[in-house]
Order: structure tokens, then sequence, then C-alpha cells
């Protein structure tokens, strides 16, 4: 009985040092992960299975909501002065027609904040009662998605789950 015990621990206690012990990653263990060169570390942002568009199918730049669970495209309409936003599946590739009257941008500049509706304008593929376009002519907020500092939000709800998403000021592409 002695002896199992004794090779059981045995077994045990080589299995805990070798998990203790971990992988050899070629990284100098005497480092701090700041001192490490470049090379010793390999880490990769975004590297989850899945590609990030820069743009969306309609060239506007896009807005992550609810972690990549849908996407919104910002696009601004020079020659009919109007922002556009499309709503888009999570991998910002095709329309998701939604239940919305409305869209709201939230925007803030020089600590003043404004709030702007978007109407459903939706495609004559969207579903009777649905949209997945989204618009509206107000000069305000195309001067204010054009200044540095300006901060905006996109706020709505997707089968009654609320989303936002931050839309970068100047970070949105204009159709000519």
């Amino acid at each position: 009985m002695k002896n199992k015990f004794a090779a059981l621990s045995i077994v045990l206690l080589t299995l805990v040092d070798l998990t203790l012990a971990g992988c050899n990653t070629n990284i100098d263990q005497g480092k701090t992960f700041d001192e490490a060169a470049p090379e010793d570390v390999t880490m990769k942002e975004d590297d989850h299975g899945h590609d990030h568009p820069s743009e969306g199918p309609h060239h506007g730049s896009l807005i992550e909501l609810g972690k990549e669970a849908y996407h919104a495209e910002l696009v601004h309409d020079e020659k009919n002065g109007s922002v556009i936003i499309y709503i888009l599946d999570g991998t910002a590739k095709k329309s998701v027609p939604i239940k919305a009257e409305r869209l709201l941008i939230n925007t803030k500049h020089d600590g003043k904040g404004q709030q702007f509706t978007l109407a459903a304008s939706p495609e004559s593929t969207d579903p009777e009662g649905q949209s997945s376009r989204f618009s509206t002519q107000e000069k305000e907020l195309e001067k204010l998605l054009h200044e540095e500092d300006a901060t905006a939000r996109l706020v709505l709800e997707i089968d009654g789950k609320s989303y936002n998403g931050e839309i970068h000021a100047h970070d949105h592409d204009h159709d000519h």
C-alpha cells in the first residue's frame, strides 16, 4: 500500500511541477514584459477569428454596436446635404432592417450637448414597417461631425435591446 501511495505521490508531484513550469515561450525569463524586445513578445490585436472591415458596403465609416453584434455605417452625402446611417450585421456586410421610426445621434461640442434625429428612410428591399437606412438633412449635425473636438454617439434599439456606438469625429466618408 505504501508503494502505491509513494508512486502516486511521485506522479502527482511530477504533474504539478510540469504544470507550474509552463511552456517555453522563448522569452528571457529574467526580463519584465516592458523590457522584452518586441520580437520576444508576439501579441496580435483583434486576432479572434474574423476580419475587421475598415469601411462599410456604402464606403462609409463603421460604428461598432454591442461588441460587434451589429454595425452602423455613417455616410455623409454632400450632394444631397444629408447624413445617412445604415444598419449592418456583425460582419458589416449585410443590411439589417429594424423596427424603428428613428435613430438618435447625441453630440457634445464646447461643453454643450445636442441631440439629432435621423428618420427611417427604408431601402426598397426592406420589409414593411422596418428600415435599414436612416437619414437627416440637419446642417448643424453635418457641421459637428466635421469638428475635431466634437464627440458623437449613435443611439438605437434593435429587437428590444438598446445599443450605442461612438462616432469618431471627422472619421467618416463623403459621398460625392
